[in-house]
C-alpha cells in the first residue's frame, strides 16, 4: 500500500516519514468578582500538527516541478485525508505549508527534499 493524499499517489515511499504531534486541550479561564480563584471552562481536544518529510524523485527537474505543483494545489484551505503506506488514516487535514529544500540529481534523474506541515482540525 502506498501513501496517498485524497486517494492520489503523490509521494515516494522511500525516505518518507510522517510525524503526528500530540493532542492538546483548550480552556477559557475567567476571574469573577466574589470568586476566590478562577472559573475554568474546558473546551475539549483541539487541533494538532502533523509533519511529513521525504524526497520527491523524477526523471527530470521538469517532472519534479510538476510533482511540486500537484502537491502545492492541496494548499487550498480545504480538508484532506492522508493515508500512510501502513494503513494509518489522518482525516480533516489542512495543508499549512509545503517547503522544498536541497534539489540534486539522483541516479539518472532529479530529486528534492521536502517538508509538509498539516493541521488536523478535528480528531
Amino acid at each position: 500500500m502506498l501513501t496517498t493524499l485524497d486517494g492520489e499517489y503523490l509521494f515516494d515511499e522511500q525516505d518518507l516519514e510522517i510525524r503526528p504531534g500530540g493532542f492538546c486541550r483548550d480552556s477559557v479561564e475567567r476571574a469573577l468578582p466574589g470568586l476566590d480563584g478562577v472559573l475554568s471552562i474546558d473546551l475539549g481536544v483541539r487541533s494538532r500538527k502533523i509533519r511529513q518529510v521525504g524526497i520527491l524523485r523524477a526523471k527530470s527537474a521538469l517532472k519534479v516541478n510538476e510533482r511540486i505543483g500537484a502537491i502545492s494545489a492541496y494548499m487550498d484551505g480545504d480538508t484532506h485525508i492522508l493515508v500512510t503506506g501502513s494503513g494509518e488514516e489522518f482525516h480533516n487535514l489542512r495543508m499549512d505549508s509545503f517547503e522544498t529544500r536541497k534539489a540534486r540529481t539522483s541516479g539518472g534523474g532529479a530529486a528534492i527534499d521536502y517538508e509538509i506541515v498539516y493541521t488536523q482540525l478535528m480528531v
